[in-house]
C-alpha cells in the first residue's frame, strides 16, 4: 500500500487545495449545517427515547468498521447450531428517533444519505443520533432491529425473524485488527466463525451466479494533523468481504418478507445485455484472459487479478455490466423485475439506516412484516416518493466522489509538470474516436478522441496512484512511459502525454 501526502506550507498547492474543497460544497450544492429545528426535534427525541422491552443485552455482539467510523449502524453475534449456525445481527433503530412529518424528517428526505468529502461528512442524521445515541457504540444501551438467522451448514438461510430489542455491543473493532486476529489464530470464535460463515456465503453467491467487481478501492484520507491529504489504493481485506456477505445475507432477507407480504421497496438491477456482453467478452481475448463465457462473468471476474496491469484493465472495462441499478416500490402486487443481477437474488437495501435514508422505511417494513403487525401508515405512503430521493441522493454522491478525488490527484501532481511516470493503460484509445474531451475523461472505459481530434485513453500512474487521460495511441492494459502535461487543482484537470 501506497501513502502520497501533500505536504503542508511548502508551497500554495496545499491552500489550493483546501479552496478548491470547500468550493465543491457550494459547486455541488451539498446540504449545509443541519436545520436548528431538526437538531432540536433529535434531541428532544433522545432525551425521551425508550428503549426496546425484549432485553438481548446478554448477547456479546460487537462492531466490525474502519477504525475511525463512530456512525455504527450494525452489530454482529455468530454461534454453531448442531451442525449450522445462528447468526444475530443487530441493526440501528434510527425510526424510534424520527417522528413521521417533523422536521427530522423534513432533513433527512432532503439529503437521501449521508455525504463523504474529503474535509468532513455531511450527516444524514444529526450527530446525537448518528454518532451517540443512535450509533451500536461499544459499551452502550440502544435499541436496534434484530435479525434473527439459523443457517444450515452450508450458510444458507432455514428460518429468519426480525424485531425490536435493547442491546448493547462489547466491542468496536476494526476490519485491520480482526483481519490480523484471525491470520495470526489469535481471533475469538466469533470472529472465526464470521470467516467460516463468510467463505460459505461467498461460495453460495457464486452458485446463484452473483458478481463483485472487486476494484482496489481508492480512498481520500486526511493527514492526522490536518496538514494534507493522501490517497490510499489498496484491495480490500477478505474480512470486509465476509462482513459484507452477513449484510448482503439480511438485505436477501428483507427482500424476501417483502416480496411475501407483497409491499415494500426493492433494490433492482438488470442482468447484462447481449451487446455489453460481447463486448467484454471481445476486450478480454485482447487482453490475453478471455471469457469463454462457459463460466459466469462473476465465477469469471473472482479470477482477477488487480495487481496484474492487463487483469486490472479488464476489472474497469467490467464496470460496463453493473449498470442499471434501481429502486422499485410496490404495495399489493409484486413487481415483474425483482432480480439485483450482481447479487443473484431479490435484495433490499436495510442495513444502514444511520447513513441512508431508505434502510429506515424498510426496517419497519419488515419488522411489521415479520411479526403480522399493521405496517405504519408512513412507511407505507413514502414508497412511491423513496426511488425518486435515493435517485438524486445517489447521483449527488458519486459527483461529489468522482470529484473530489480527481481535485485530489490534481493536487498530488500539481508540482510535477514535466516529470515523466511509468503507467497502465486501463482504457485504450483509438485514432478514429470520438468523445466531449473534457475532464479527465474518466469513467467510461472506451477509448476517445482529445479536444483537438487526436487519440487518448485513460491511465493510472503508479506513483502516486492517480488515474487520468493520456493523449496518444495507447493499448489497453499495457505499461507504458507518460509525461505530465497538466494538472490544475481549479478545474480538476490532468493529462498525460505519450511518450515515445
Amino acid at each position: 500500500m501506497s501513502h502520497h501526502r501533500i505536504a503542508p506550507n511548502v508551497d500554495d498547492s496545499s491552500d489550493q487545495l483546501a479552496a478548491a474543497l470547500a468550493a465543491l460544497r457550494t459547486e455541488l450544492e451539498l446540504p449545509g449545517a443541519y436545520p436548528a429545528g431538526a437538531v432540536e426535534e433529535a434531541r428532544e427525541a433522545v432525551a425521551d427515547l425508550k428503549l426496546p422491552e425484549r432485553d438481548l443485552r446478554d448477547i456479546p455482539f460487537v462492531t466490525i468498521d474502519p477504525a475511525t467510523s463512530t456512525d455504527l449502524d450494525q452489530a454482529l453475534f455468530i454461534e454453531r447450531a448442531g451442525d449450522g449456525y445462528k447468526v444475530l445481527y443487530a441493526i440501528a433503530d434510527v425510526p424510534s428517533f424520527v417522528a413521521p412529518g417533523g422536521a427530522l424528517d423534513t432533513e433527512t428526505r432532503r439529503r437521501g444519505q449521508t455525504f463523504y468529502a474529503p474535509d468532513g461528512r455531511i450527516p444524514l442524521h444529526p450527530e446525537v443520533i448518528s454518532e451517540h445515541a443512535g450509533s451500536l457504540l461499544a459499551e452502550q444501551d440502544c435499541g436496534a432491529f434484530v435479525w434473527d438467522f439459523v443457517l444450515d451448514a452450508q450458510a444458507e438461510t432455514v428460518t429468519v425473524t426480525v424485531g425490536r430489542a435493547t442491546v448493547r455491543s462489547r466491542a468496536k473493532l476494526s476490519y485491520k485488527g480482526v483481519q490480523e486476529q484471525i491470520d495470526d489464530g489469535t481471533a475469538p470464535p466469533v470472529l472465526q466463525l464470521l470467516k467460516e460463515v463468510g467463505l460459505k456465503r461467498v461460495e453460495l453467491e457464486r452458485l446463484r451466479g452473483g458478481a463483485s467487481l472487486n476494484m482496489p478501492e481508492q480512498e481520500i484520507v486526511q493527514a492526522a494533523d490536518g496538514g494534507g491529504y493522501r490517497i490510499v489504493a489498496a484491495p480490500s481485506l477478505p474480512v470486509e468481504d465476509w462482513n459484507a456477505q452477513i449484510s448482503l445475507m439480511t438485505g436477501m432477507a428483507a427482500a424476501q418478507l417483502m416480496l411475501d407480504g407483497k409491499v415494500g421497496i426493492l433494490r433492482t438491477m438488470p442482468a447484462p445485455d447481449e451487446r455489453s456482453l460481447r463486448h467484454f467478452k471481445t476486450q478480454t481475448t485482447a487482453l490475453g484472459k478471455p471469457w469463454n463465457g462457459r463460466i459466469s462473468y462473476g465465477e469469471y471476474l473472482r479470477t482477477l487479478d488487480a495487481s496484474d496491469p492487463k487483469q486490472l484493465a479488464i476489472l474497469h472495462s467490467a464496470g460496463t455490466l453493473f449498470r442499471g441499478a434501481n429502486y422499485t416500490p410496490f404495495d399489493g402486487e409484486v413487481p415483474e423485475v425483482v432480480i439485483q443481477a450482481a447479487i443473484g437474488a431479490p435484495y433490499a437495501h436495510t442495513t444502514a439506516p444511520l447513513r441512508r435514508l431508505i434502510d429506515r422505511f424498510v426496517l419497519v417494513i419488515c419488522e411489521a412484516l415479520s411479526n403480522n403487525h399493521d405496517i405504519p401508515a408512513w412507511a407505507r405512503e413514502a414508497l412511491p416518493s423513496l426511488p425518486e430521493i435515493m435517485a438524486s441522493s445517489d447521483q449527488l454522491a458519486g459527483r461529489l466522489e468522482r470529484a473530489a478525488l480527481d481535485t485530489v490527484e490534481a493536487a498530488l501532481v500539481a508540482n510535477h509538470i514535466g516529470q515523466e511516470f511509468d503507467a497502465v493503460v486501463i482504457s485504450g484509445s483509438k485514432p478514429n474516436g470520438s468523445g466531449n474531451g473534457n475532464g479527465n475523461g474518466k469513467g467510461n472505459g472506451t477509448g476517445k478522441a482529445n479536444g483537438n481530434g487526436g487519440p487518448y485513453g485513460i491511465v493510472q500512474i503508479r506513483e502516486p496512484a492517480v488515474t487520468a487521460r493520456c493523449d496518444g495511441e495507447l493499448e489497453s492494459g499495457t505499461e507504458v512511459r507518460v509525461r505530465l502535461v497538466k494538472a490544475d487543482i481549479a478545474s480538476r484537470e490532468i493529462r498525460f502525454e505519450l511518450l515515445p
